[in-house]
């Protein structure tokens, strides 16, 4: 436990106000492991969205089902587990050991900071930028 704390306590400091964000890579990553179910578009209507006992969301309006805010936090554990859903046998995503680790740090917008792996704040930073009206 406490390296843990140690590790997000160096993980913020070392991030600073600024964090490594990068929206290409992000692209990269949907298109490759969250396409299928979420769709290019990412309007929850991807190929594999037919077959699942719950329907893939619509990435494009998670500001909008929030009160015009990002769920940051909410985003972060869905993909990376902590906020595990079951839509086809097996906790969402499929690619999960992927994203996994404790290598980047966050923000919500509330400035709470979340350690999570650099992957996922890619994959975030750039479904930030798929919201209606942004």
């Amino acid at each position: 436990m406490t390296s843990r704390i140690l590790s997000f306590a160096m993980a913020m400091t070392l991030a600073g106000p600024a964090l490594a964000q990068d929206v290409e890579v992000g692209a990269e990553l949907f298109r490759n492991h969250c396409a299928m179910c979420h769709g290019l578009e990412a309007t929850g209507a991807g190929p594999m969205a037919g077959v699942m006992v719950i329907k893939p969301s619509d990435l494009t309006t998670l500001t909008q089902r929030y009160d015009g805010v990002f769920p940051t936090e909410r985003v972060v554990m869905r993909i990376d587990g902590r906020d595990p859903l079951t839509s086809h046998g097996s906790p969402m995503p499929v690619y999960g050991f992927f994203f996994e680790g404790e290598d980047a740090a966050m923000k919500t917008p509330a400035g709470q900071p979340i350690l999570t792996s650099q992957p996922i704040v890619d994959l975030v930073a750039y479904l930030e930028t798929l919201q209606d009206g942004e």
